[in-house]
């Protein structure tokens, strides 16, 4: 079994698992207004479109810097989907609640005329 073979049976697998728990990991840059912020757009926006849905970890880059190597977190705050796939990266205050919708695959982009 390939890596192409294997990433296809964990995906299929997360499909039938149905659960469609979404895993959130969000990096401030301590604990300042725009980390703030972020934190409580993000939380916003799980209550309201992923209620019981969702796990949520906010990691302070300032605290635990290795955890933005092994993520490659070049900006705060930046927000990773990682379940279910793709895998997303979202950077900034996640004020735009229709950008964070399409990024978190909830809401599509319509399509330009």
């Amino acid at each position: 079994m390939d890596v192409k073979d294997s990433s296809a049976a964990f995906e299929e697998a997360l499909d039938k698992t149905g659960d469609g728990k979404y895993v959130l990991r969000l990096y401030v840059a301590g604990m300042g207004p725009k980390s703030v912020q972020a934190i409580d757009n993000i939380k916003r926006v799980c209550e309201e479109y992923l209620p019981g849905r969702y796990q949520l970890e906010v990691i302070d880059i300032y605290q635990f810097p290795i955890f933005a190597k092994d993520g490659q977190i070049i900006a705060a705050p930046t927000l990773i989907k990682e379940l279910p796939p793709p895998l997303r990266k979202l950077i900034g205050s996640m004020a735009d609640t229709e950008r964070v919708l399409v990024g978190l695959d909830l809401k599509f982009k319509p399509a330009k005329e």
